[in-house]
């Protein structure tokens, strides 16, 4: 009776083990309740149908679009572009266990946890590693060079910067690792990442500009004197030059900054020296702007690579502290041989123009410069003249258009003070100034060829007393009087007597025009 009794308990026991078993098993040919993969909701389906959909999502995803952003540029592909693929493909394996592997007990337990909390399991994506660093690598295109902001001379007299922007260069390996940040922890949308970049400030800002604060040299020269004309062209050409800032190393070319010289450029005609002559030319004065930054320059102690002096002296600085320009022939060139920026001021108001160097000044206080001019050599010039035909003036006209100007040699030199004391001198350059005669113009527009062969031969010579004379008593062409019909006089013996021809005075011209003396071109 007790032995029967006890098998039926196994019995009973047994067929609910079995029924248990089968129950799981059944169980076990689909996920859980209560599991997802990322937002997808796959209990109750089997492991092929949740790995189908999580293809079709990772295929619908390759779609989606990734940007790389570097400062104002970016460049954007899609994820399928760069190779796209899901990751933890094992995945599907390890959530078809929970709840259907290990005991009873655990089983048990998990399907309780699943009733009180879903269970979330995320996707993870990965890309082509090829494709990657080609698409990082575009981004090479956006490096650039800083660019400096501009430089003003404020109404305080004080320099501001306005403006600039950063240097930006990719920094290829660091930007990789941030991509795959990014799709690592990607929510399946548009993203845009920053690229990781190395950053080169401008040279100018706040600080390095109120560095340059400091005069390191300054030059002014008078043109109250000049022309309107004149005048015009040295404020034209200081405006080219006014505002430049160059880099340390940086070079300069005077003529390259304020060519050409024509109407269209804000120039007019004004005296200039050509082949030993005074003429007007456009851009006429010129010299004068480039003359008076090479004396800031000097006094800044800057690097003069080119300069020239002017064929003949000039009024407005001393022997060898001018810097002639004509384009294609002279130059005024310098570097900025600092290790920090300079700024050049110039300026052309009432007849006083002014150009000043601004930078950092690295000199010691108790250092002084003199700039001495030394003539060396003289040519005295007042016994020679240069008579020139003008044939658009009549026979008659003489005029003086320019006065004889002196030949010199000259040397500058830098004299260096420590504390007021003399303590090195130094030979700046030397000039050679051409010795320049008087010139004379001559009219020899007449219908008199006498004459006009006359003046040219005087010309050719060189003569001008031959010229005052000629023009004093010009020679007049011999006139014949027409024949006389010949008839036979009837013969007489009365003595013939010889008849004179009448007398007369050669026609008298206006003595030559007094000459003024010329102004010598400044």
């Amino acid at each position: 009776m007790q032995n029967r009794w006890m098998r039926g308990i196994l019995c009973a026991f047994g067929i609910s083990v079995l029924q248990a078993v089968t129950a799981f098993a059944g169980e076990s040919e689909v996920i859980s309740d209560g599991v997802f993969i990322g937002d997808m909701d796959v209990g109750g389906k089997t492991p092929q149908e949740a790995e189908k959909l999580v293809r079709e999502q990772v295929s619908q995803l390759s779609s989606a679009m990734i940007t790389l952003q570097m400062g104002d540029d970016q460049v954007s592909a899609t994820l399928g572009q760069l190779g796209l693929t899901w990751e933890n493909t094992d995945l599907i394996e390890e959530i078809s266990k929970v709840g259907t592997t290990g005991n009873i007990m655990r089983r048990y337990k998990e399907k309780k946890d699943l009733q009180n909390q879903n269970i979330h399991y995320d996707i993870k994506y990965a890309v082509d590693e090829e494709s990657e660093r080609k698409f990082v690598q575009l981004c090479n295109a956006f490096n650039s060079e800083p660019v400096e902001g501009t430089v003003h001379m404020g109404d305080d007299g004080m320099l501001y910067v306005e403006g600039g922007t950063d240097g930006l260069t990719l920094k290829e390996e660091a930007t990789l690792g941030t991509l795959n940040e990014y799709i690592a922890e990607w929510k399946m949308e548009n993203i845009v990442v920053p690229v990781e970049v190395t950053r080169t400030p401008p040279v100018i800002n706040a600080e390095t500009v109120d560095e340059m604060n400091h005069v390191l040299g300054t030059a002014t020269t008078d043109y109250s004197s000049s022309s309107a004309a004149r005048a015009q062209n040295i404020a034209t050409g200081v405006s080219k030059i006014d505002g430049t800032l160059l880099m340390p190393g940086e070079g300069f070319s005077v003529t390259a900054a304020v060519v050409p010289f024509t109407a269209e450029n804000g120039y007019e005609p004004a005296p200039s020296y050509e082949s030993g002559q005074v003429v007007d030319t456009y851009g006429g004065g010129m010299c004068q702007v480039s003359t008076t930054l090479y004396n800031a320059l000097l006094k800044a102690e800057l690097e003069i690579d080119e300069r020239s002096n002017h064929t003949m002296t000039v009024s407005y600085v001393d022997p060898s502290k001018d810097a002639a320009i004509a384009e294609g022939l002279m130059d005024l060139v310098f570097t900025n041989n600092l290790d920090s920026p300079i700024y050049i001021a110039g300026s052309a108001y009432y007849g006083t123009l002014t150009f000043s160097i601004y930078g950092k000044e690295t000199r010691p206080a108790n250092r002084t410069l003199e700039f001495v001019s030394e003539v060396t050599g003289r040519t005295d010039p007042s016994s020679n003249i240069r008579l020139v035909a003008r044939s658009d003036q009549s026979a008659g006209y003489l005029a003086q258009t320019q006065s004889p100007h002196e030949g010199l040699s000259a040397v500058l030199w830098k004299n260096i003070y420590i504390d007021g004391n003399l303590t090195d001198t130094v030979q700046v350059n030397s000039s050679y100034y051409e010795a320049t005669p008087a010139i004379y113009e001559v009219g020899v527009s007449t219908s008199n060829a006498l004459l006009a062969s006359a003046l040219n031969s005087a010309i050719a010579q060189n003569n001008l007393q031959q010229v005052q004379a000629v023009l004093a008593s010009p020679p007049q062409p011999q006139t014949q009087a027409p024949a006389q019909p010949q008839t036979q006089a009837p013969q007489t013996n009365a003595p013939q007597s010889e008849s004179q021809a009448p007398q007369t005075d050669a026609p008298q011209t206006d003595p030559p025009a007094e000459v003024p003396p010329a102004e010598p071109a400044a």
